[in-house]
């Protein structure tokens, strides 16, 4: 079992609860009472949903909510969540400060984009940004993986990660990852909130084979906190994206959290578009329809801030998959045959092997017999010894 220190685990988002709508220009959240999906702010034109929409809403597709717990109660999450195990077994329930706050925004943002797709709430972390005990046992991380991978999850949608310690990838992590692979399931992660900091790499996020989503701001360029890094696939508004409180209405977020979970609702939508797409082909499509930058790719966004419309369109007539395990069709040898006969070890000379070890019997012999005629002398000056008159 793996042991690995549980800051990463930590959320890769700043949940600035505390920034003011009026400051960042963002609409003021309705109240709590108000029905429907979560509203949108400057994401929903950046990312073209309603070209988007129009051609899938996400049916059928259930993402399965790598997180902290959802409210299942809110009103843009009401009949849309199923909860699955809590796998960060820490007592704590629904109600606590820290249970769910981060989960529920995360889902509500699955759903603005993709309103018809429901969700598989599966708890690995909680709302404390930085746990920095060390835990041992199995990743709460993987064990939700393989519960998505177990339980119909098409899509998985991890918005968490941390930094990386020398040798700490998790292997349970890895061992998980690959099992959804084979299953054809896409994984979006968070790429990580260090870029204004020290910038280290976030797990899951720098795995292979993970879409790693960094965060725009509302000129298109990369926000100043989201973690630069050669892994980062693609990128996704992530700055005052209005998302569900646990505890009612909505307000605003920033981090490379909402930027995967926005995300995954597209590629809710391309599924729903086409489920028959492998999560090659969806890394494929989102990163050639999205808006590149300058460069083709770079390690700021990846690929670019992704374009919803265009890469649902696209999913329609995807490229192929080459992936794909295909039939070695090749010559049967690797160097023409020469002629020369199979390896043969050269026969064995055995009257060598007689004389040594003979040799090896006689000394053998020869060590016996000084042990044994060392043991006795020392008898016979004990029993010298014993039978001297005492004085």
């Amino acid at each position: 079992m793996s042991v690995r220190r549980h800051t990463t685990a930590r959320l890769a988002t700043a949940m600035t609860a505390t920034v003011l709508a009026s400051v960042l220009g963002v609409a003021a959240a309705p109240p709590a009472a108000a029905a429907g999906p979560t509203p949108t702010s400057w994401e929903a034109k950046a990312l073209g949903l309603a070209s988007a929409q129009s051609t899938a809403q996400g049916e059928g597709v259930k993402v399965a909510v790598l997180d902290s717990g959802v409210m299942t109660n809110h009103v843009a999450l009401n009949g849309k969540v199923t909860t699955g195990p809590d796998f960060l077994k820490d007592g704590l329930r629904p109600g606590d400060p820290r249970w769910g706050a981060h989960g529920t925004a995360m889902a509500s943002d699955v759903l603005k984009v993709a309103p018809k797709a429901s969700i598989l709430s599966v708890r690995v972390i909680d709302d404390k940004e930085d746990q920095g005990e060390f835990k041992t046992g199995t990743s709460p991380t993987s064990q939700g993986i393989d519960y998505a991978v177990d339980h119909g999850a098409d899509v998985i949608s991890m918005s968490l990660g941390g930094e990386m310690f020398g040798d700490s990838v998790d292997e349970d992590e890895v061992d998980a990852l690959a099992r959804a692979a084979q299953k054809g399931i896409p994984v979006i992660a968070s790429a990580g909130n260090e870029g204004d900091m020290f910038n280290d790499a976030s797990y899951p996020a720098g795995y292979p084979g993970v879409i790693a989503v960094a965060a725009t701001q509302q000129n298109g360029t990369r926000a100043e906190f989201s973690t630069v890094r050669t892994y980062n696939s693609v990128a996704a508004p992530g700055v005052a994206i209005v998302s569900a409180k646990n505890t009612g209405g909505y307000e605003p977020v920033n981090g490379t959290s909402p930027a995967a979970a926005l995300t995954s609702g597209v590629v809710a939508l391309m599924l729903s578009h086409n489920d028959k797409l492998t999560p090659a082909q969806i890394r494929a499509l989102l990163t050639k329809t999205a808006n590149h930058p300058a460069d083709g790719r770079n390690a700021l966004v990846g690929y670019g801030q992704i374009d919803a419309a265009a890469a649902v369109r696209a999913s329609a007539n995807p490229p192929a998959d080459g992936t794909d395990p295909a039939k070695y069709t090749g010559k049967e040898h690797l160097a023409t045959p020469d002629g020369t006969p199979k390896t043969q070890h050269p026969p064995l000379e055995t009257e060598l092997v007689t004389i040594g070890l003979g040799a090896a019997g006689v000394g053998l012999l020869m060590v016996i017999g000084a042990v044994l005629i060392t043991r006795a002398g020392r008898r016979r000056a004990a029993t010298a010894v014993a039978s001297a008159p005492r004085g």
